[in-house]
């Protein structure tokens, strides 16, 4: 947990006696008594401040976004991290590892505790449960006969999968996409960070849907 001291909000103003309250008087229960007597430093907009961690989950239930991450991590990718944080400020369904169950959590800043996360052994068991699930699976990479992701309808339910950092999408994950989306670039690199590109493809589907 690296929650920076800097940041957030101090004590509750005006001590236990002015905490939120129901009418008979029980504090209301969404609040954590610790972080309203000591302040609450966790990396959360002002709308859940001195909310108790249950209490935010339970909140953002209830408004997430029917589309699902996917990231393959066959090699410990670093970039696991950043994309689940993305998923949580874009407020994704579910994050799913597919792969390794060990992931290195830094990069998502604690989201991890506030975003569902499962994880799938193999792409054959990620592609069961979307089957399941009734989802298609898109993948994200810049392969040869790929897709514009600009101008793609995505659908309001899906599943998008990103491949290892510089490898991209396994041949399995390609076989079970219904397409490959490519993000279109202008530039001399021949891709762009697995993070970045997760966080474009989260966006457009933001962008048509949310």
């Amino acid at each position: 947990m690296d929650e920076d001291e800097r940041v957030g909000v101090g004590p509750w103003p005006g001590g236990p006696a002015a905490w939120p309250r129901h009418q008979d008087g029980t504090l209301d229960e969404r609040y954590d008594p610790e972080l309203l007597e000591h302040g609450d430093r966790r990396n959360v907009v002002d709308r859940y401040r001195y909310w108790t961690l249950e209490a935010v989950v339970a909140d953002l239930d209830t408004r997430r976004h029917p589309f699902h991450v996917a990231i393959e991590n066959w090699q410990h990718d670093l970039n696991i991290g950043s994309v689940v944080r993305t998923a949580n400020a874009f407020l994704a369904a579910e994050v799913h590892i597919v792969g390794n169950r060990r992931w290195n959590r830094r990069g998502a800043m604690v989201t991890d505790r506030y975003q569902h996360v499962r994880h799938h052994p193999t792409v054959a068991d990620l592609v069961a449960w979307a089957q399941a699930e009734g989802l298609p699976v898109l993948g994200v990479d810049n392969l040869p006969g790929s897709v514009a992701l600009e101008g793609y309808a995505l659908p309001r339910a899906c599943v998008l999968v990103f491949g290892q950092e510089s490898v991209g999408l396994s041949e399995q994950a390609r076989a079970a996409a219904v397409d490959v989306l490519h993000i279109a670039q202008f530039g001399s690199t021949r891709s762009i960070n697995a993070g970045a590109a997760a966080a474009i493809a989260m966006h457009a589907w933001v962008a048509q849907h949310a």
